[in-house]
């Protein structure tokens, strides 16, 4: 019984171990193939199109507008799974509605934390 669940998985763990193997060859091989340099503080300065920055900034970046940005990025995130869900709605288990509403619970309470920094004018 334990063979024939195990061996149900191996399409899925052939693909996983393949790539794990490459991702640590390849950082193995870049590691002993690389050059080593001796440190360079100019490689580390702030620049601008290949030039170090002059003067002040000529903007201010609105932090006001953060809290929106994370709904979106919320919204969208969430606009994409719920489309797949109910395209196929009727035929899904109804065991899979359980994470289905953590999900959403996860989804909602990052919105409202959102909702909650945009009303929170003393932060910016």
């Amino acid at each position: 019984m334990a063979g024939e669940t195990a061996s149900q998985f191996l399409p899925i763990l052939y693909p996983f171990g393949l790539g794990i193997l490459s991702g640590v060859i390849s950082i193995v091989l870049s590691r002993i193939l690389s050059q080593r340099r001796r440190y360079n503080p100019i490689k580390f300065l702030p620049m601008e199109c290949g030039q170090i920055p002059t003067g002040e900034g000529r903007s201010h970046f609105m932090m006001q507008y953060y809290s929106y940005i994370l709904m979106f990025v919320v919204f969208d995130v969430m606009s994409i799974f719920l489309y797949a869900w109910a395209v196929t709605f009727f035929s899904i288990p109804k065991e899979a509605t359980l994470p289905m509403m953590g999900f959403l619970g996860i989804m909602f309470a990052a919105m409202g934390y959102a909702l909650f920094l945009s009303g929170r004018k003393g932060i910016w």
